[in-house]
């Protein structure tokens, strides 16, 4: 154990040692390039892309070695633009008032009440309890990661990973007590299973996170491209179709590799169910806090999943369909759910409502919507300076300016993956998204599935502690050796890629040629 304790201590430190020296470096190479290329002659470009070109490369090169906070990069970024004069202010930051923020800040505000109250706990108890579960360890090796899956594709992938954490401790400590009632004393941090039920937690948190726009920031960032660059409009309900095909292969992928990978060694884990239980006699009955947001949530869903079936039925030409887009755009129907929590009375004699704005900005997470909407200021201006089409063209020429969809979409799930992994997948996305998009437009190819290639790819980052929040939650426990987690990461982002990623993109083209 000493051992263990100790090389744990040296992986922690060199870990530690690599981060300072990434910031380092970028903290004092990243400025120094920005300044060689803005005074590098580039006859193509005009001045004003010629300034965002050196101002990118700052940018980028900060978001991945991050020597400040990425939200104050993201600002950074705008700023400079305007202060160099590369375009005007209101043109910089016109992409913080974009729609789609408000769609994010509505799902954090029902994220929130959701967790405050309890009603994520219940649903993840419920999927536990049922009889086809029971003490059989590796049918709650696949209830585990379906609850984490189900959960993330609405609450945050880091939330639910942070709830479900606990929940796996208490198993593990059941099979811990069931042994050493039978004379076998185990080491939870040697236990095959233990590794897997963690890393089941952690890949399924970011797995679910796909499902819909709202589950995970590279969904809706590219959702922000499209609609920006190309004006593409894709609805909550078409993204929740391809989702739900992503994360359904996804999870298939991580349960047979995990499952086989880390098997359990016992055929039944005795207290399971009993310790399930205590758990759902510990939240008693339903409150009327708990109520009053499963109707909140109810509606936003409602609202969001309409306008797909009005497509079904009606046609996507119908004027009713129309007016319904217009009337209940996808932010709308996010912030109608949660303005509606802060008008549910708790007790309406003291005037206490399910949420407070106390409690809804505590789980509003700003750094997200300001990195979300710098990266999309940074990918509006990419686009309108001719900065994009510019490396777009480049890379086409590249390539010999044969570029087939199968290919743009297979090098930029790989790169969205690779960067992924390094640094926030968020600001990975930022940072390719616009030329993904570009490219695919210089080529004459939709830009639709690159651009869902790239945020599937993004929600894959399996190999490290640092990749995921889930990860480094998980990894936190001591149940799961790095050694373990790259191995297995490995073999999950790959194969994701290869038989999910790409043939998802393939069904796209199809539908869009069709």
């Amino acid at each position: 154990m000493a051992d263990k304790s100790s090389d744990a201590k040296k992986i922690k430190d060199t870990e530690q040692a690599f981060d300072r020296r990434r910031r380092t470096f970028g903290l004092i190479v990243a400025p120094i390039l920005a300044v060689a290329v803005m005074f590098t002659p580039i006859d193509a470009l005009t001045l004003e892309a010629h300034k965002l070109l050196a101002i990118m490369v700052l940018v980028a090169l900060w978001w991945i070695t991050e020597p400040v906070p990425i939200p104050v990069t993201s600002l950074l970024g705008p700023t400079l633009a305007v202060i160099t004069g590369a375009i005007p202010a209101g043109a910089a930051f016109a992409a913080f008032s974009n729609p789609m923020i408000f769609l994010f800040m509505g799902g954090f505000i029902l994220a929130k009440a959701m967790m405050m109250h309890g009603l994520d706990k219940r649903f993840a108890y419920w999927l536990l309890s049922r009889s086809w579960v029971g003490s059989n360890p590796r049918r709650i090796f696949l209830a585990i990661g379906l609850a984490t899956a189900l959960c993330s594709g609405w609450v945050s992938n880091t939330a639910t990973a942070a709830m479900m954490f606990p929940i796996c401790l208490g198993l593990l400590n059941s099979i811990k007590d069931m042994m050493a009632a039978n004379g076998r004393e185990i080491e939870l941090s040697e236990y095959k299973y233990a590794t897997g039920l963690m890393l089941m937690t952690a890949y399924s948190a970011s797995i679910g996170g796909v499902l819909t726009p709202i589950g995970t920031p590279p969904n809706l960032i590219m959702l922000g491209f499209l609609d920006s660059m190309q004006n593409i409009h894709i609805s909550f309900f078409e993204w929740m179709i391809w989702g739900f095909c992503a994360m359904f292969f996804y999870f298939i992928i991580a349960y047979i590799v995990l499952s086989k990978m880390f098997p359990a060694d016992v055929d039944r884990i005795d207290g399971a169910e009993e310790f399930i239980r205590a758990k759902i006699d510990e939240l008693g009955s339903w409150t009327r806090a708990q109520k009053n947001t499963l109707c909140a949530f109810m509606l936003a869903v409602a609202l969001w999943i309409i306008p797909g079936f009005l497509n079904m039925f009606l046609g996507a030409t119908s004027p009713i369909l129309k007016m319904y887009n217009q009337l209940f755009p996808e932010a709308i129907a996010a912030m109608a759910g949660a303005l509606l929590l802060f008008l549910l009375p708790v007790n309406f004699s003291k005037r206490e409502f399910t949420i407070s704005w106390k409690e809804a900005a505590a789980g509003i997470e700003w750094g997200t919507l300001i990195l979300f909407g710098g990266g999309l200021a940074m990918g509006g201006m990419m686009y309108k300076t001719g900065l994009s089409k510019w490396i777009g063209d480049l890379i086409v020429s590249g390539m010999g300016g044969a570029v087939s969809q199968v290919v743009l979409v297979a090098v930029f799930s790989v790169l969205a993956l690779l960067l992924s992994e390094l640094t926030s997948h968020t600001a990975a996305t930022n940072m390719i998204g616009p030329l993904a998009i570009t490219i695919a437009v210089s080529a004459g190819l939709s830009p639709v599935p690159v651009s869902v290639g790239i945020a599937l790819s993004a929600s894959l980052g399996f190999m490290l502690p640092v990749s995921t929040p889930p990860n480094a939650i998980v990894y936190a426990s001591g149940y799961v050796p790095i050694t373990k987690m790259i191995k297995t990461g490995v073999y999950i982002d790959f194969i994701g890629i290869a038989f999910v990623t790409i043939p998802i993109a393939i069904w796209l083209v199809g539908l869009i040629v069709g």
